[in-house]
């Protein structure tokens, strides 16, 4: 069953479908198959806390070590052979041999990086679906909504439930790229691609300066319009953006070149890789000039910041495997609600004790080769909430 209706650029359907009740032998087969991707989950959640906690004290170690042995540069505009081979920090501003160029706009820029960003006016489908029971089946009642927007990946309408009246182009015209500058340099240094990589602060180019590069391209503000009319676009019509990242020179229109501060092993005029003896590698690049304390202390606190992430995904992981597996108990006496709802509860209590004692039980033992005292406080914590679990059962009453 379905309604249309139509309001501006907005349209919207509603359709109905109906299947019947799923029987006890058909939830519990449903069930079973949970339970193997629970399983899944489960185990995967003792490798993600496992070696979580390997890899945030090895990243320590490895920065503790690079802070002791870094050698800070007075000069970036001369190599020095004393350096070849140790880890150095240096801060400067960058440069480029050459600028970056889109011949097909008319624009160039002398920057690290140059991205051109493409957009095109398409139909989105957006979908609300609420389920209920009605007459001993399960009905599905799903709004689908169709508006025009700016996109800048192509969508495609044919997974919509209703194309007709919303279809999309299946490609555009002009496509999104980045441009990489092959030679960067901090003063007479070489950086690497792994530390031009992380020069990625993009920032949007402003196009008022430039011209309208081709006669069927309209400039809006910072956009190119491919259209007829940029102020009523059509489904198809396309616009372009242009981003920077790492202003190399002065411009006259963006300012002075960006400045950056590089931690790396120095070899030859190249800052390349630096392999600890703890096992990590250091490359490390922030935009300023910061100094060797600032630096090591941003790598420190984003260790931590990952290092808690997953360890909270570790434990939600370990915590929907366990409600997986134990799901059957649910579907078993779910012919009795009042019963159902408790053991629902109950399983819920089960999983978050348990998950929070494996997890850090977990996170102990992978403490024990590197602090072995606080692997054995985190052994002792993890009894506490399979402890406090059992302390709110009732005592059974005295026969």
């Amino acid at each position: 069953f379905q309604q249309f209706s139509e309001t501006g650029s907005r349209k919207e359907h509603v359709k109905i479908t109906s299947e019947p009740k799923p029987g006890f032998l058909e939830r519990l087969s449903e069930t079973s198959a949970g339970m193997l991707v629970g399983l899944g989950t489960f185990l995967l959640a003792f490798y993600v806390l496992f070696t979580n906690e390997g890899r945030a004290l090895r990243t320590a170690k490895s920065l503790d070590e690079g802070l002791s042995l870094v050698v800070p540069l007075d000069n970036i505009h001369s190599i020095s052979q004393q350096n070849e081979g140790r880890l150095v920090h240096l801060a400067g501003a960058l440069s480029t041999s050459k600028p970056l160029f889109d011949p097909s706009y008319g624009l160039s820029i002398r920057a690290v990086k140059l991205k051109r960003n493409v957009e095109m006016y398409q139909w989105v489908e957006y979908e609300d679906s609420k389920e209920y029971e009605e007459n001993g089946e399960i009905k599905k009642e799903t709004k689908y909504s169709y508006n025009t927007e700016w996109k800048s990946e192509v969508v495609n309408s044919r997974n919509f439930d209703r194309e007709i009246g919303h279809k999309n182009p299946s490609a555009m015209a002009v496509e999104s790229f980045t441009a990489v500058s092959p030679n960067v340099q901090v003063g007479s240094f070489v950086l690497s691609k792994g530390l031009v990589d992380k020069i990625d602060d993009f920032k949007q180019l402003s196009l008022s300066h430039l011209e309208d590069p081709h006669a069927d391209v309209t400039r809006g503000g910072d956009y190119f319009y491919h259209s007829d009319n940029p102020r009523r676009p059509e489904v198809g019509d396309l616009r372009v953006s242009f981003f920077y990242a790492g202003l190399s020179g002065d411009d006259p229109h963006l300012g002075s070149a960006a400045k950056v501060t590089v931690i790396a092993r120095q070899r030859g005029d190249q800052l390349v890789p630096y392999h600890t003896k703890s096992g990590g590698v250091l490359e490390i690049l922030y935009p300023g000039d910061l100094s060797v304390e600032e630096v090591f202390q941003k790598e420190h606190e984003s260790n931590t910041m990952k290092t808690w992430a997953l360890r909270a995904a570790g434990w939600l992981s370990m915590f929907v495997g366990i409600s997986l597996m134990t799901r059957i108990f649910h579907t078993l006496v779910d012919w009795f609600p009042v019963v159902r709802d408790l053991v629902n509860v109950g399983l819920k209590v089960f999983a978050l004790c348990v998950a929070s004692s494996l997890s850090l039980l977990t996170i102990s033992v992978g403490w024990l080769f590197y602090r072995p005292l606080w692997a054995l406080l985190l052994a002792l914590l993890s009894i506490v909430p399979i402890a406090v679990a059992r302390s709110r059962v009732p005592p059974k009453k005295q026969q």
